[in-house]
């Protein structure tokens, strides 16, 4: 059974429309190019740009003469109209991030993560993070739209909580939108972390001309952000994206799901710098994640240096990357493949010289389309960026699904 829409929702999406159109310009669009752009009516387009203008989301920028007739007024975003909040609760590392309306970090902080500390106190900080982070920013609390938290999944969506995180030792349905919420005050919202760092790409980063493509995120845990025409692909339950039991080797290692040698557990960091080791490399410490990523570092500069043991190791990681990022691509078909994360800047010089011929040499659709392969543009902090972002596109992004009258209303 299809559900209709009522005009209420056609406006809202309407005003979300125009906003996307003058986002996506970063140079700026006149009137009468939104309304080409938007298909919209010169006078909707006129009406909508007048309410975003005085609700501070769009600024008046300049004049345009590149044609006849009297030259016109560009419109922008207005980087100050709204700011969102960003945290990423990575396994080792807590990132906040104050973000403006144009995707611009106005503020952020880094705190080291201990895997023995509690969930509830780890909350108490990171709320305590935000408020700091706020005041450092200088931006009016009246102008954060709410806080995104970005946590390695899976989460349950709907309760705002972490299910159970692999790499979180003791999260166990941990409700963190609601402990987060009670503590600072602030709307919130919590998705994956790989899904944030997609709409970070999407939002702050540029999509691509057909805004399809796929996100990699290299960290503790390694993910896939899925984004098809503009909208991010979350799956039934909110937890779309996990890579780490691809199989990239069925000789290889036993994984916790039963299977052998999945993505994940031959390219984790520990794994890696394992294999580092036993090649004649190191030793180096590995009790604790931090060390294992100091560790990987390591193994990563040696790689750089030319030292064979670590190009061996660096090089089969990225191989078996380009496996998983041939399925996805070609499942999909999709023109722009990013990578990003924690362990990016690492990995970026040995990966983006192996994967994208071996990607591009497997591409089914290659006589009708190349495939661009790159970093992440929104850089290290992508995933907390992310998070802030998830507010933004949720408050001010055109969707589809906000035209659909619920089965719960008159």
């Amino acid at each position: 059974m299809r559900r209709g829409s009522n005009l209420p929702r056609v406006g809202d999406y309407n005003r979300a429309v125009v906003l996307d159109a003058v986002r996506r310009h970063v140079d700026g669009l006149s009137r009468v190019e939104v309304a080409a752009l938007t298909g919209l009516s010169a006078q909707t387009v006129s009406n909508i740009c007048r309410w975003l203008l005085d609700q501070g989301l769009v600024e008046e920028t300049g004049k345009s003469s590149g044609g006849p007739g009297k030259p016109r007024t560009i419109l922008q975003l207005a980087p100050h109209g709204r700011y969102a909040v960003g945290v990423h609760l990575d396994p080792v590392l807590v990132t906040t991030v104050v973000l403006d309306l144009r995707g611009g970090v106005v503020a952020r902080s880094n705190v080291p993560l201990s895997p023995e500390v509690p969930p509830h106190l780890v909350l108490k900080m990171v709320a305590a993070e935000v408020e700091s982070t706020i005041a450092a920013s200088g931006v009016p609390r009246e102008r954060i739209a709410g806080l995104g938290v970005a946590v390695p999944g899976p989460v349950d969506g709907p309760a705002g909580a972490v299910v159970g995180a692999p790499n979180l030792p003791g999260w166990q349905r941990v409700p963190v939108q609601d402990e987060l919420a009670r503590r600072t005050g602030l709307p919130v919202l919590l998705d994956k972390d790989v899904i944030a760092a997609a709409v970070a790409e999407m939002w702050a980063g540029g999509a691509g001309p057909t805004g399809s493509f796929a996100f990699f995120y290299l960290g503790t845990g390694l993910g896939a952000g899925l984004v098809l025409r503009g909208e991010v692909l979350r799956g039934a339950s909110g937890n779309a994206g996990e890579l780490g039991h691809l199989v990239a080797d069925g000789a290889g290692p036993l994984c916790a799901c039963g299977q052998r040698g999945c993505l994940g557990e031959m390219n984790s960091p520990r794994a890696m710098v394992l294999r580092a080791q036993e090649a004649g490399l190191g030793p180096w410490p590995t009790d604790d994640e931090l060390q294992v990523h100091d560790a990987l570092a390591r193994v990563c500069e040696l790689a750089g240096q030319g030292v064979p043991e670590a190009l061996a190791v660096v090089d089969g990681a990225a191989a078996r990357m380009a496996r998983a990022v041939s399925g996805v691509q070609n499942l999909l078909d999709m023109d722009l493949v990013v990578f990003g994360g924690p362990l990016w800047s690492r990995l970026e010089s040995r990966f983006l010289e192996v994967v994208p011929p071996l990607v591009r040499a497997r591409e089914v659709a290659s006589a009708l389309h190349p495939v661009e392969i790159r970093g992440t543009r929104v850089g290290q902090d992508v995933a907390a960026v992310g998070a802030a972002c998830l507010v933004l596109d949720d408050a001010f992004s055109p969707r589809s699904s906000v035209l659909l009258v619920s089965p719960a209303s008159p």
